[in-house]
């Protein structure tokens, strides 16, 4: 409300010293021996008074205008209205200028008429003139808040989707790491402790770092790094694992899991469906807060790339689009391995 009130009080103070200026300079053309400091005040004061009667006109066409944009009131009466405003507006225009000409001004009125057609049609044109520059202001307010209002509405809407797809993230994260637990339990396997141990760390993870926006990147490396440790648990000496890492700057903000479901997916749907040797090799750099990230994994014949793209992929790469809208993101089948390669510009991340 505030902020409205200076706003108006900005647009009349601007539009008083626009018609002084203009004033001033008539009544300097025809004053040249005043004082230009007398005249410049006395401009101010006569264009003071012309406000008595602007700045109600102003407000009722706004008023009309505004109701007829939001389809309260028809065309007819809009402009019906609109007509009466100005009848009621031009002849007390007319009476304040005849009253300024004679008694601030000094201008004998013997000779002149200020009911004529003319000065009518020249009132119309000022007081017009006057509601149609209030008028432009107005609507490229509404413009600016309208899509200010869109733009908020489509942030709100995004955001929404972000917590959605980490809401299934999660879950989808956790079933896989159960059922990792599960195969451990079933064979009585005397790593299945150390498996529980190191679930409930991510999970310690998931339920208090995951809700921020943004996390250090050491932190969702240690993530990455805790969940191979617990992998190589149950894989054992038929997974070869091998992780470089370099990076120019530890404490660069990163989204959250946004690099774990790619060496989840080559878990599950690589190495996971090999009953022979396996590998995964990821490869991490960082450099002027440019990330290039790759994973590749070995596969058995029988699985296709459309396979290879399940939940957790199709998961990732939509918070991908929300939040690095110009990442690149590239998944390639080779003979006897997958590749997936991501760059991202950590910098130029969406603010959702």
């Amino acid at each position: 409300m505030q902020s409205r009130i200076l706003h108006h009080f900005a647009f009349w103070l601007g539009y008083l010293l626009f018609k002084t200026y203009l004033n001033f300079e008539t009544l300097a053309y025809n004053q040249p021996k005043e004082s230009y400091f007398r005249l410049f005040f006395l401009a101010l004061g006569i264009q003071s008074i012309y406000l008595i009667v602007k700045i109600p006109l102003v407000y009722s066409i706004l008023y009309f205008t505004g109701q007829f944009l939001s389809k309260r009131w028809g065309i007819i009466k809009t402009i019906s209205l609109t007509a009466i405003a100005f009848m009621v507006a031009i002849p007390g225009f007319l009476v304040l200028t005849y009253w300024v000409q004679k008694y601030i001004l000094h201008h004998s009125m013997e000779n002149e008429s200020y009911l004529s057609a003319a000065s009518f049609f020249y009132a119309f044109f000022l007081l017009g003139f006057t509601c149609g520059i209030a008028l432009v202001f107005k609507l490229i307010r509404q413009n600016i808040k309208t899509r200010e209002l869109v733009q908020e509405l489509a942030k709100e809407r995004l955001a929404t989707e972000l917590r959605f797809l980490k809401a299934q993230t999660n879950p989808h994260f956790l079933f896989n790491t159960l059922n990792n637990i599960y195969g451990l339990a079933r064979k009585k396997s005397d790593d299945t402790a150390e498996v529980v141990l190191r679930l409930s760390k991510l999970l310690r993870f998931m339920l208090y770092e995951t809700n921020k926006p943004f996390l250090p990147v050491e932190v969702e490396l240690k993530i990455i790094e805790d969940y191979l440790e617990l992998e190589k648990i149950r894989y054992n000496q038929r997974l070869k694992i091998g992780f470089s890492k370099t990076l120019d700057n530890q404490s660069i903000p990163i989204a959250p899991l946004i690099l774990l479901p790619f060496i989840e997916n080559a878990f599950k749907h690589g190495v996971g469906e090999s009953i022979h040797n396996s590998f995964i090799n990821i490869n991490i750099k960082l450099k002027n807060g440019y990330l290039f990230y790759e994973v590749e994994n070995s596969k058995s014949e029988d699985v296709s790339v459309e396979n290879n793209e399940k939940i957790g992929l199709i998961n990732v790469s939509r918070q991908l689009e929300l939040l690095y809208p110009e990442h690149r993101l590239t998944i390639s089948q080779l003979p006897s391995s997958f590749k997936i390669v991501l760059e991202i510009n950590l910098i130029s991340h969406a603010t959702i």
